[in-house]
């Protein structure tokens, strides 16, 4: 037992170490003055992080990035949550569709998913070529499973079918019940969706890069274009870097919170 013990913590340490390592040294990277001869840097200071914020594409790119996956994970919300109290409630025939749509970004790769949108834009739709209203309703269909089957089990702890057949019986109207009943206690699986799709969207690369390409750069462009260039700055780049992994954890960190939560919550129901 002490073996097997021993092997799962120094199997555990060993996967931390590789995790944050490589972000420790590119944190320590952001801050250093010079770091060429030695394990540390020479010295540390704060300008390239305000070099970064100073500099007006640096802020360009973080806001716009931001914004996008904002507005992704809202009209997720917005979409998913009606058509599966829908679903759930009055029309449970229509999960096979439901279920078929969560499973197309899966089977399908992203980058053939962006050349039948270039294809079928081009054809039929050619001025929606190039704008970030084609990226938008991108971002939206591939981050479409992660929130779909997140509400669904969220609404299936909830029990949605009592809960609606309880506020019938007291006379609540169909949307005074989504609104005043089941919203509330779905929450936290809501808030797990909104922050897998605001998620998916900010680190998504492929989709950016051929339906908008620099016209809209978002953080994961502007890191492969800072790559590419011959005069790049690394330590500007770490700092987006950091900026990029502080916000991909965070996210991470909020949704095994809420899942943890919701978990709980469906085990006190029962």
């Amino acid at each position: 037992m002490a073996v097997k013990h021993w092997s799962r913590t120094t199997f555990l340490l060993l996967v931390a170490a590789y995790i944050v390592l490589p972000m420790a040294a590119t944190l320590l990277y952001s801050l250093a003055t010079r770091w060429t001869a030695h394990l540390l840097p020479d010295g540390y200071t704060l300008a390239h992080w305000a070099e970064g914020f100073a500099d007006a594409r640096f802020r360009a790119v973080l806001v716009r990035s931001l914004l996008l996956a904002l507005a992704v994970a809202l009209a997720e919300i917005a979409l998913i949550v009606p058509a599966l109290y829908w679903q759930r409630v009055h029309n449970p025939a229509i999960r096979g569709v439901l279920e078929l749509l969560a499973a197309i970004p899966f089977a399908i790769p992203v980058l053939v998913i962006a050349f039948g949108l270039l294809r079928a834009t081009g054809d039929y739709l050619p001025g929606l070529q190039g704008t970030v209203g084609l990226l938008f309703a991108a971002h939206v269909g591939i981050a479409f499973p992660f929130v779909y089957w997140t509400l669904d089990s969220a609404m299936a702890a909830a029990r949605v079918e009592h809960l609606s057949e309880a506020a019938r019986t007291c006379g609540a109207s169909a949307s005074a019940t989504l609104w005043r009943v089941i919203l509330p206690n779905i929450g936290p699986g809501i808030a797990a969706g909104l922050l897998m799709a605001f998620g998916t969207s900010f680190n998504e690369i492929a989709l950016a890069q051929m339906l908008t390409g620099s016209r809209f750069e978002t953080v994961q462009l502007y890191l492969l274009n800072m790559l590419k260039s011959a005069d790049a700055d690394y330590n500007l780049l770490a700092v987006m870097t950091i900026i990029n992994f502080a916000v991909t954890l965070a996210l991470s960190v909020g949704v095994v919170w809420l899942n943890g939560n919701r978990i709980a919550t469906g085990k006190d129901k029962a």
